[in-house]
């Protein structure tokens, strides 16, 4: 996992304040119609308080990519987002286009209609084109998690680990539910531990984000982080 400015992220049993979550931060700004100001002060905040990463839309990539060249903290982009209902061909080209515009990770809506399917080859080809196409920037697989029972969670997750994914994630933030401990619990399980998990939509406190970091978690992402790190306890 990349380590922003030199913190390593402690064992989940060893956080004991809410800024000891910040090297488990995505720094989310994807709510469209954000401004480019907007994408800066993500960026100076990413950079003040350690965050692991910006994550933004391919609009604001090439300005966050500039901010934080450098630095320790990632530049990340979206892509297929929020629906995952792209042909094959146009994702790997958003994939492509937002490596080629400096993004470190990508994260990716899975290919939602064959995933609900449960059509696994169709899935894992996609997927496996998607890591191609993103050469060496890490790719995080969407999974909608509230969308899925567990078996099938787990078994989406596995597939996607085994396309070569860096990351699963639970959640856009614009389905119909968010991060759970559950989800996070089946996830862990199904990739081991060799594959990041990352938890997203509605964490809001850094209570709820301990949870889901103990769950399994070894990514947060949510656009509340700086009152979340700079909470007074969990």
């Amino acid at each position: 996992m990349p380590v922003p400015s030199g913190r390593a992220p402690l064992p989940p049993d060893a956080l004991r304040l809410p800024r000891d979550l910040a090297p488990l931060i995505d720094h989310t700004l994807l709510r469209p119609g954000a401004s480019e100001r907007e994408a800066e002060r993500w960026c100076d905040e990413a950079l003040r308080h350690g965050f692991a990463a910006v994550c933004v839309r391919a609009g604001h990539l090439p300005l966050v990519a500039r901010r934080l060249s450098g630095s320790a903290v990632l530049p990340v982009a979206v892509a297929d987002f929020p629906r995952g209902e792209g042909t094959a061909a146009a994702r790997a080209r958003e994939v492509e286009e937002a490596a080629a515009a400096g993004a470190r990770e990508i994260d990716v809506v899975a290919p939602l209609p064959a995933l609900h399917r449960a059509d696994w080859p169709a899935v894992h080809r996609d997927l496996a084109a998607l890591v191609q196409a993103a050469g060496g920037a890490a790719l995080k697989v969407i999974l909608e998690t509230c969308l899925l029972p567990p078996g099938r969670m787990a078994a989406a997750a596995a597939v996607a680990a085994a396309a070569g994914a860096a990351f699963v994630k639970t959640s856009t933030g614009f389905s119909s539910g968010g991060a759970t401990e559950e989800a996070v619990r089946v996830l862990r399980e199904a990739v081991g531990p060799a594959v990041g998990v990352k938890a997203s939509g509605g964490i809001r406190t850094a209570a709820a984000a301990l949870r889901l970091v103990r769950a399994g978690a070894s990514r947060i992402g949510c656009s509340a982080s700086v009152a979340l790190v700079e909470a007074a306890g969990f």
